[in-house]
């Protein structure tokens, strides 16, 4: 079963775990030295459609899917035939091959595309250039990928970074700048940020404006500003909270910030594939406290089916503070980009 992320990864100043830092950190700059090595060596293909890519520097828990989402939405609004291209991480379906929700399951094709997919045209390959010629042969005007910040394969009309405005505490998106497997860096910062043409730093939303020192470390690269909000507010009554996402404290700790009556949550790994044995402990545990149970919407695809109407998906949307400026951004890759009221 794949472990969960680390919460220590992700804190500043961290000094416990250092016989595991010490044992690993070799490895972390083999990995940073092949990531590099990688881009440098590319020869990226020219899919026939502008390609958006929206990636991170960290393992997971960035909110890059909801920025997707977002994205692709307000290109559809303003008359580009945006697709959305993904890997499908945990799906067996290498692809190309376009989501049907209606036909397909999320160990087919993976629970981000699976969701996405429910008001999105969504491919999900495993070569990313081959994925993106697919989307781009159906007629697709742009292409937002969702993750490859570090996949040289195609070439990039426009690269952001997703970076998780969370810092309260000893919170720290960047943890102590290390690279996998000593820390949550994908790559060194500075390397990553190079590449990028922005960086969206996406923020809790209780959370005002992002911390003075996270823009400080990543400037002069420019950063838009983002809030995850709910798209609904939580179901009433107690509730039994759980996921299996990148960061699963961070679903917590929202929802109690939009008011949920939570009386317990339970934690999985990223892509957790539920069975019935542990969605049944999970209800034995709501039952204790006569409470419902709630989740994401991406642990929500991952349901057997049967389950689905006995479990709330819980949903969020990224919702950018300068929409004007995401927009005039992406018109430098799209040009005649049309107002959201206005159609062609």
């Amino acid at each position: 079963m794949k472990l969960a992320t680390p919460a220590w990864w992700y804190e500043r100043g961290r000094r416990s775990m250092p016989v595991t830092r010490g044992l690993v950190t070799p490895l972390s700059w083999i990995w940073a030295a092949v990531t590099a090595r990688r881009i440098a060596a590319s020869r990226p293909l020219d899919a026939g459609a502008p390609v958006i890519c929206v990636g991170n520097v960290t393992l997971g828990g960035a909110g890059k899917t909801p920025v997707v989402r977002e994205i692709a939405r307000r290109l559809i609004a303003r008359g580009v035939a945006a697709q959305v291209l993904a890997r499908g991480y945990g799906g067996r379906l290498a692809g190309p091959v376009r989501v049907d929700p209606a036909r397909h399951a999320s160990a087919e094709v993976g629970d981000e595309p699976l969701m996405l997919a429910a008001d999105l045209p969504v491919w999900v390959a495993r070569d990313r250039a081959a994925g993106a010629q697919a989307a781009a042969a159906s007629g697709a005007g742009a292409i937002v990928m969702d993750d490859g910040h570090q996949n040289p394969s195609l070439k990039k009309a426009l690269s952001l970074v997703v970076v998780d405005g969370e810092t309260r505490g000893q919170a720290w998106p960047f943890g102590d700048g290390r690279v996998f497997p000593a820390g949550p860096m994908r790559e060194p910062l500075k390397a990553g940020l190079a590449r990028a043409d922005a960086v969206i730093v996406l923020l809790p939303a209780d959370l005002v404006a992002p911390d003075p020192e996270l823009l400080a470390q990543l400037s002069p690269t420019p950063v838009l500003i983002a809030h995850l909000q709910p798209a609904a507010a939580p179901p009433r009554g107690p509730q039994m909270g759980f996921a299996g996402v990148g960061k699963p404290w961070k679903v917590e700790q929202a929802l109690k910030a939009a008011g949920c009556e939570l009386v317990d949550f339970a934690p999985f790994p990223d892509h957790f594939a539920y069975d019935a044995a542990s969605l049944r402990r999970l209800a034995e545990r709501a039952a204790q406290f006569g409470a419902g149970l709630v989740t994401t919407e991406k642990d929500w695809v991952r349901l057997p089916a049967d389950w689905r109407a006995r479990v709330t998906a819980w949903p969020v949307r990224a919702r950018f503070d300068d929409e004007a400026a995401l927009m005039t951004l992406i018109s430098t890759v799209i040009p005649g980009l049309v107002p959201a009221t206005q159609k062609r």
